[in-house]
């Protein structure tokens, strides 16, 4: 399935969950309704108040309602914060970007070279210390306020070939939607829950009263308590209808994306071998039960959020034999530790099975591949980048660990530190000539401070030695640093931003993308349960902002008007057929483009499938396209979350 078929089912899982929810909410309301009539009905009937009491069932099946809606709005509302949140909740310790801990700098660079080939934001990156048993999880609304969670189990048991199939298949999960489906789904589940503490409260206190009235009153907090516990049955059933079918989906991506079954494949089988599974030992495990990797809960055939694990593992390899978990057992029975060793069958944190500690010899580093050339062409079909989108592969990891291995030292560790990261999106943006650079440090100091203009004009230099498809990968690296800055700060940012664009009178389109990703990605992880609107419209609806990116498009990427007007046609025809709209660049492309992005973002899926095939076709009306066409062409891609690999159809 690729990425907008599965953002389609994204959407249609959320339109099931809200109907199973609505089911749920009517089978508690109708047995609360029930007891109320069991409890005090005949007795208002018995004094003559039948209207009374269809009066009072419809008030207390309004309230219950209400209280389900309300419990589920709060537990919603205290993740506004995205995945960063629901980590922490879970007891969760951050991973610092400049971590010394061998076992946790291992963890970062699977994470940013997986985020680089996918084309999104570095996420934040946690690890569950009490747990041993292997499992992760990736939470938040959208990718630029993702985090992913690890156990400490996976850091002690994997080796990098596994943990990284983990990782990717929990990257299918960001780039695919199903994140924000997850935490609409644990407020949804908590609101369900809501009337087991009400009824239990209920029976507490009036279990200490005395009255006639008392034994009702317990038996409708009782009523509350047990429909509150259906309720539970009816959660878990609602998670296990959403989360099955993905798990396979997300194996089939890390598959794809690894281009190898036995990392994967290797982490499924020690979760079947070693004793502890895929457990979480935390009080909120059932609640985040649906996000996990593995089984955290242990839940019967009838409600398990995920497919039988040897199911799973027979899905990637056919001929696997569950004998083969008891040997992984005695393997790991007694790991011996062997510290900072990167090898097959040996974990993150440098532990290994006696066997392989007592032979182990360090195979010789493989020598890293190298970029194109800065004005390398591509062959390029629009459908074949289509898919590309959100929906990297062997080549784009491979490209993706060659540019995270090129970038050097000092930037890679500026942008690591907190009170860095925004000198490096400036360096980034210094143009060569001497005046128009003048005005732009000049902007840093103004708003900032000198030592935030030093460290930009320091860093530039080195900027200036990158491949520009390296440019969006070190910004990416920058950007868990960058959001925990405070908010005024980060308004400023923006500011400076623009006025760095604008410092010369004339912004070209890659400044323009550039400055626009990461607001865009500063303003959602910023508010993140706002981020990524559902998508309403279709192409016709919003053909005058088709037309007008289509144009600004072939402008920019053709100096000759006829070509210009020939890639315009033929990708506005790609996108829409039976448009007639002449090609006219808009004067003000700037503010163009700022009306026209935000509107497409709110496409149906199936319609940003053929705005990015139009979009590919114009680029490269020739039949090719460069790497800056190809950087231009991401950047827009990701202003409406389609994001795409760093290299495109090597």
């Amino acid at each position: 399935m690729d990425f907008f078929a599965h953002q389609a089912q994204a959407r249609k899982q959320s339109r099931r969950m809200i109907g199973l929810f609505v089911l749920a909410v009517v089978a508690i309301v109708g047995l609360i309704d029930l007891a109320f009539i069991v409890g005090f009905g005949h007795e208002m009937i018995r004094a003559g108040d039948a209207a009374g009491s269809v009066r009072a069932l419809l008030v207390l099946s309004l309230l219950v309602a209400a209280a389900i809606g309300a419990g589920s709005l709060y537990r919603i509302a205290t993740l506004r914060g995205g995945g960063a949140a629901v980590a922490r909740q879970l007891g969760a310790t951050p991973v610092p970007e400049n971590t010394a801990d061998f076992a946790y700098r291992r963890l970062r660079n699977i994470v940013e070279e997986i985020a680089i080939a996918s084309g999104v934001p570095v996420p934040d990156v946690y690890v569950l210390e009490e747990d041993a048993g292997i499992n992760a999880f990736a939470a938040g609304y959208s990718p630029a306020d993702a985090a992913v969670t690890v156990t400490r189990g996976a850091l002690d048991k994997l080796d990098r070939d596994e943990l990284q199939g983990v990782i990717a298949h929990e990257f299918s999960h960001v780039l695919n939607g199903d994140m924000r489906l997850n935490i609409r789904l644990i407020g949804v589940i908590f609101g369900i829950l809501v009337m087991a503490t009400i009824g239990r409260k209920i029976i507490e206190v009036a279990g200490r009263g005395r009255g006639r009235s008392t034994g009702g009153i317990v038996l409708f907090g009782a009523a509350l308590f047990a429909a509150g516990y259906i309720g539970v049955l009816f959660a878990r059933m609602i998670k296990a209808s959403v989360s099955r079918h993905r798990e396979y989906l997300a194996d089939a991506s890390a598959v794809q994306f690894t281009r190898q079954t036995e990392g994967i494949a290797g982490a499924l089988k020690k979760i079947g071998g070693l004793a502890e599974g895929s457990r979480l030992s935390g009080d909120d495990r059932e609640e985040v039960a649906h996000m996990l990797f593995g089984d955290g809960v242990g839940y019967s055939a009838w409600f398990a959020t995920h497919p039988p694990l040897v199911e799973r593992i027979k899905r990637l390899q056919p001929r696997f034999d569950p004998a083969e978990f008891a040997a992984i057992a005695a393997a790991w029975s007694q790991p011996v530790r062997v510290g900072d060793v990167e090898a097959s069958n040996v974990s993150i944190s440098g532990f290994a099975p006696a066997a392989v500690a007592a032979h182990l010899a360090c195979a010789p580093a493989a020598a890293p591949g190298r970029l194109p050339p800065a004005d390398a062409v591509v062959c390029v079909e629009p459908e074949r980048v289509s898919r590309q989108v959100g929906n990297p592969g062997t080549d784009d990891h491979r490209a993706a660990g060659v540019i995270h291995h090129a970038i050097p030292d000092p930037l890679r560790e500026a942008a690591y530190r907190q009170e860095r990261a925004m000198a490096v999106v400036f360096a980034l943006l210094l143009a060569p000539d001497a005046a128009v650079r003048a005005r732009q440090l000049g902007a840093i100091e103004r708003r900032f401070d000198a030592g935030t203009r030093v460290d930009a004009e320091a860093l530039a230099v080195v900027v200036a030695q990158l491949h520009p498809v390296q440019h969006l990968p070190l910004a990416a690296l920058a950007f868990p640093a960058l959001r925990r800055r405070p908010r005024p700060q980060l308004d400023r940012f923006l500011a400076v931003l623009d006025e760095l664009i604008r410092a010369d009178d004339h912004v070209s389109l890659s400044e323009y993308c550039l400055a626009r990703l990461v607001r865009l990605q500063v303003i959602e992880a910023l508010d993140p349960s706002a981020a990524c609107g559902v998508g309403r419209y279709k192409l016709p609806q919003l053909a005058g902002e088709l037309a007008a990116v289509f144009a600004i498009l072939a402008q920019h990427g053709h100096g000759d008007a006829r070509l210009a007007s020939r890639a315009y046609r033929l990708g506005l025809h790609e996108t829409l057929p039976d448009s007639t709209a002449p090609y006219a660049p808009p004067a003000d492309w700037i503010t163009a483009l700022d009306h026209a992005l935000p509107r497409l973002d709110l496409l149906a899926p199936a319609g940003k499938e053929l705005v990015v095939r139009g979009l590919t076709l114009a680029i490269g009306e020739d039949g090719v396209m460069s790497v800056a066409e190809a950087e231009l062409l991401r950047t827009i891609c990701a202003a409406l979350h389609c994001p795409l690999p760093p290299i495109l159809q090597r």
